[in-house]
């Protein structure tokens, strides 16, 4: 892999390096929410270089949007062009920005100075549930190791439609979430703060091509159908998810927040590196084979963070996924479902083999026979209200690191009912 060299500094162990250039959209006190991407401790303000003519342009601008859809719209060919064009402006040979310090004034933001908004505008959200290991966790402690796997699990990638409209960017509080809740033993539900709260380690890709009703997206082409790729923390009320989730599946126990993180990594930045995706037995349905089956070396962790401490609880990694991201877009489509640019795929949590790679408090805790413990001699089954969870996750090799920065979330107290009933 050759190594580039920015004359931007990028503090080592920096998620954005020169081989990152992540997408995202921000604004600062004096500006309006607008596309840039980052590098180092800075963002790199795409609408200056769009207006200064140092960008390829295919139709008219589209970075001083507050969403990227326009661009991304633009099809994968316009996504290289732009991507090769700001590397090239950004390698240490390049005088152009380098030497210009008045255009650097304007195109070069601290990111401590901005303030991150949601990358795209959302219309549809969609939630696999990819990972065998998690499958197969769940499945143990509820209906035992024999039947831990449903019959369909290991043919088709199972998901659900989500809600878009509570997508929220990384650091937006999420408030318990209340309702029904069937205790242990009673006859009857009652209602209530979630007691369940839990976390999901998850990743999800923005898709990058808008398809027609009743047209299917072969597996064989899928990948060119991906923008990039988010962290993904889908919050779960177990107890209210336990309850209602038969027989149509989640609704209220996930509709309340789904957090991503602020910066879309292109899989350009990814590519190199993939890595061979598991073995599946069965061999899939025909429309569901990959020519070339890969997936990507993707480390991830989660964390808890309580009165300033930090515990890491989960590290797990993307390559454990069962079910590929072209799978996955074949199977939603193959039923001639159509794709909107800007739709949010989730992965599902990602599990792998070992207790530290559980991606979730209900495995860590398996079913609440073990608790998580916790800095400073605190413990955790679920979350607390105050508690913070910190998501991260990042690619390296051969020097080289490729990174998502992070996604967090802190739970705040549920809304009273009186409060419920009023609004």
């Amino acid at each position: 892999m050759p190594q580039l060299e920015s004359f931007i500094e990028v503090p080592s162990g920096s998620d954005f390096s020169i081989h990152n250039l992540p997408y995202g959209i921000f604004s600062t006190p004096d500006t309006a929410p607008r596309a840039g991407v980052a590098i180092g401790e800075y963002i790199v303000d795409l609408s200056v270089l769009e207006q200064v003519g140092l960008l390829p342009i295919k139709d008219t601008p589209v970075f001083n949007q507050s969403t990227l859809n326009e661009f991304i719209a633009q099809g994968p060919i316009h996504w290289q062009a732009v991507r090769a064009a700001v590397q090239n402006l950004l390698i240490a040979e390049n005088p152009r920005l380098r030497e210009d310090a008045a255009l650097r004034a304007q195109v070069l933001v601290p990111q401590n100075q901005a303030q991150m908004h949601l990358p795209v505008e959302i219309r549809g959200y969609t939630d696999f549930y990819s990972s065998k290991e998690h499958a197969f966790n769940v499945g143990c402690m509820f209906r035992g190791a024999d039947n831990a796997l449903m019959p369909n699990w290991s043919e088709l990638p199972v998901a659900y439609n989500g809600r878009a409209s509570s997508v929220v960017i990384s650091g937006t509080d999420i408030v318990r979430p209340s309702g029904q809740i069937m205790p242990t033993g009673a006859t009857r539900p009652v209602f209530g703060p979630s007691q369940k709260l839990d976390f999901e380690l998850e990743m999800g890709f923005i898709v990058g091509r808008k398809t027609s009703l009743s047209e299917p997206v072969p597996v064989e082409i899928a990948a060119d159908y991906v923008f990039g790729m988010v962290l993904l923390n889908d919050w779960s009320a177990r107890d209210l998810q336990q309850w209602e989730y038969v027989p149509l599946g989640p609704f209220n126990g996930k509709s309340f927040g789904t957090s991503i993180s602020p910066w879309i990594v292109p899989m350009a930045a990814l590519a190199p590196f993939q890595c061979p995706a598991v073995t599946q037995e069965p061999k899939p349905l025909a429309y569901l084979q990959e020519p070339q089956r890969h997936t990507y070396d993707i480390q991830l962790q989660a964390a808890f963070v309580v009165e300033g401490q930090e515990t890491v609880v989960c590290e797990s990694n993307f390559k454990y996924l069962y079910w590929s991201m072209a799978q996955q877009l074949a199977h939603h489509t193959v039923s001639g479902c159509n794709l909107q640019v800007g739709d949010l795929m989730g992965t599902g949590t990602i599990s792998g083999p070992t207790p530290l790679s559980r991606g979730s408090l209900l495995e860590l805790n398996w079913n609440m026979s073990q608790a998580v413990h916790l800095s400073g001699g605190e413990t955790r089954y679920f979350i607390n209200d105050g508690d913070t969870i910190v998501m991260r996750g990042f690619c390296e090799k051969e020097g080289i690191r490729v990174g998502f920065g992070e996604v967090r979330g802190t739970v705040q107290a549920a809304l009273d009912f009186p409060t419920l009933a009023a609004l």
